[in-house]
């Protein structure tokens, strides 16, 4: 066995090598780590290792934590799946949705490309979120389709979401988090937070120099969000979604194996057995036709074996976490490089575990 975990080492050492500045891959079960691994470099220019430690951005990761906040909140009554988001935000729009929609990508709304809903770390203290969604929602008036007929995938759903939270809970939306969902699977902020409470073991976000996006970046976003080249990697400068619901989380992976484990206990910290029954059950659109969602995961599979999974992705940073629900195993992978493809790399490394060859000892 120790044979078996020291080939998968040299496998991740020479991929990250050739793919990535540096690397977190983590598998658990609902008890343990089965392997956890990290490599590469977390600063390439100071030649700082990555570490299990260090926290990455995890931009849509964060999306399914929503998804639990408003399961919560539908559990005390607060708020049900299926109200109008007008009732929560009549200020903000006026959108002929429920949340249920909102969760499941069949509100209608766009999707824009939401490079630039980013602003720099420094510039946090004087941002103003609710100035930044309303402006959105002006670009963005009403469904490009009828609600609830079609998935259609959209940030702006999310950015709403939290909002609706903050108005049924009269609380921030990142307050909520970290007292309803972060507090119960005892990360400190250090492991998990909304901002980056140790920028030395933060990870620097790169864009790969060779890469389409690095020639496009000038058209789609401003140039004090880059810095320089540190050899074949350009150095992003460090920054914040500017909302918060729909890609805010920074954290690492050790820090999201704690949200997987709760979702393969018997019994989860954070939702009644029948909310996580909701949150893992497959929805369907108007026809009544399956869409690969649920209410708050996107529904894969590989190798014929299902899975629920939340891909993160956006400047810098790239992420993917995954459960396993027959297998009862877990896995989450997160890097600093844009250009990350999680699916493949997750297809590949999770096959393993999946089947059982390396189950029965830990990789730690």
């Amino acid at each position: 066995m120790r044979a078996a975990w020291d080939s998968m080492r040299d496998r991740l050492d020479q991929w990250t090598r050739s793919h990535v500045p540096g690397l977190q891959y983590v598998v658990v079960d609902a008890k343990e780590t089965l392997f956890e691994y990290a490599g590469g470099w977390a600063d390439v220019r100071n030649q700082t290792a990555m570490t299990l430690d260090a926290t990455l951005m995890a931009y849509s990761m964060t999306k399914t934590v929503t998804a639990v906040a408003i399961l919560q909140l539908a559990e005390k009554n607060a708020l049900g799946l299926d109200d109008r988001v007008e009732r929560f935000l009549p200020f903000y729009c006026r959108y002929p949705i429920t949340v249920r929609q909102l969760l499941d990508h069949t509100s209608g709304l766009p999707n824009p490309i939401p490079l630039r809903w980013v602003h720099l770390v420094e510039e946090d203290a004087g941002f103003d979120e609710d100035a930044a969604l309303a402006r959105v929602v002006r670009a963005n008036p009403s469904p490009r389709t009828e609600p609830g007929q079609k998935f259609a995938y959209s940030n702006i759903g999310y950015w709403l979401l939290g909002k609706i939270v903050e108005r049924a809970a009269a609380i921030s939306y990142t307050d909520y988090v970290r007292m309803h969902i972060l507090g119960p699977l005892n990360l400190s902020a250090v492991e998990m937070d909304f901002v980056i409470r140790h920028p030395e073991a933060h990870a620097t976000g790169y864009l790969a120099r060779y890469s389409l996006m690095n020639l496009l970046k000038r058209f789609v976003i401003d140039r004090r969000y880059w810095d320089g080249y540190d050899g074949r990697w350009l150095r992003l400068n460090p920054v914040y979604v500017d909302g918060p619901a729909f890609g805010g989380l920074v954290g690492g992976a050790r820090g999201f194996r704690r949200i997987l484990q709760d979702q393969l206990a018997s019994d989860s910290v954070l939702l009644c057995r029948k909310s996580r029954e909701i949150l893992e059950t497959r929805q369907t659109n108007g026809a009544g036709h399956p869409i690969p969602m649920t209410l708050g995961w996107h529904v894969g599979q590989s190798d014929g074996v299902n899975y629920f999974f939340k891909e993160g992705g956006g400047g810098g940073f790239h992420s993917e976490m995954r459960l396993y629900p027959t297998a009862a195993v877990g896995s989450v992978v997160m890097v600093n490089s844009t250009g990350f493809k999680s699916t493949p790399f997750l297809n590949r490394m999770d096959g393993a575990f999946v089947k059982g060859d390396l189950r029965g000892h830990t990789g730690s």
